[in-house]
């Protein structure tokens, strides 16, 4: 499979970028973040996306265990905290959005685990890497060219 095409706007990709980084500093848990950003990236099949994380992951000390199960988080036992699974059905559920909305239950998990700042950020950034997502997978890129 080939791109379709490779230009984006150099601003919209800046902001997209600047939102991707103010939403990871602001949760302040960068192994967390790339966890996040790979079950999306995962749902939305996102080959460009997942391979950047996975590198970006590896380097935040994101264990191979973690990232083996990732897609099976929900039956991995121990393997993830409670507020890692919480942040990860969040995450399911903005991507997702098969009912128009976040269940409840599924906020208040997260809300129960992240303060008010914390949800915000963590929020932002399913939002945008769900972004990065549509924006790649519907231009069709490749894994392979991102550089650490």
């Amino acid at each position: 499979m080939t791109a379709r095409t490779t230009l984006l706007d150099r601003e919209v990709a800046q902001a997209m970028s600047a939102l991707s980084a103010a939403a990871k500093k602001g949760l302040g848990d960068p192994a967390l973040a790339e966890l996040v950003m790979i079950r999306a990236s995962q749902i939305n099949h996102c080959a460009f996306c997942l391979d950047m994380h996975l590198t970006i992951a590896r380097k935040s000390g994101v264990s191979e265990k973690q990232l083996d199960l990732l897609e099976a988080w929900e039956e991995a036992g121990d393997v993830f905290d409670e507020r890692e699974r919480a942040a990860l059905a969040l995450t399911e559920a903005v991507t997702v959005l098969t009912d128009g909305f976040v269940p409840d239950e599924v906020y208040e998990r997260a809300a129960a685990r992240f303060t008010d700042a914390e949800l915000a950020h963590l929020t932002g950034l399913v939002a945008v890497i769900n972004g990065w997502n549509r924006v790649m997978v519907s231009r069709r890129i490749p894994p392979g060219g991102y550089a650490p």
